[in-house]
């Protein structure tokens, strides 16, 4: 099949098919009069690329993936190297976790301490002459 053929079957674009083989990941079979040339093994390439892009992965990432299925084997998640690669993944997840985690207490804490000092200001507020409200960030009347 022709690029265009290619690009619309795999959901992308013929720069995008281009750019992976200026990358080395698609491979840049060409006819006898120049036209660049694609066949099924290379439509399941890009569908492991684009997955593997879906669940997070940079392009360089997913080479390992593709060299496995141009290896031969029916996935490209069955070489060791791929298998690295997801280890990797699930480590720099888990630590994203971890940090959106403590993130999320930060933000928790800090939410529980405005809430009590608005009901505190609140409750002066209601003393006649009582103080006025200052906003934590500098400014005044929120």
């Amino acid at each position: 099949m022709r690029i265009g053929e290619l690009a619309a079957r795999a959901g992308t674009t013929t720069r995008t098919l281009r750019y992976y083989e200026s990358r080395g990941l698609l491979p840049a079979r060409r006819t006898g009069n120049g036209y660049r040339t694609y066949d099924e093994r290379d439509l399941k390439l890009l569908r492991q690329i684009r997955t593997l892009q879906d669940f997070g992965f940079d392009l360089e990432e997913t080479r390992p993936f593709v060299e496995c299925l141009r290896a031969g084997h029916p996935e490209g998640d069955s070489c060791p190297a791929s298998l690295a690669v997801y280890r990797r993944k699930l480590d720099e997840l888990d630590t994203l976790i971890g940090e959106l985690r403590a993130v999320r207490a930060k933000v928790g804490e800090q939410l529980g301490k405005a809430e009590r000092a608005r009901e505190a200001l609140a409750v002066e507020a209601a003393v006649p002459g009582g103080p006025e409200p200052v906003c934590e960030l500098g400014g005044r009347k929120w």
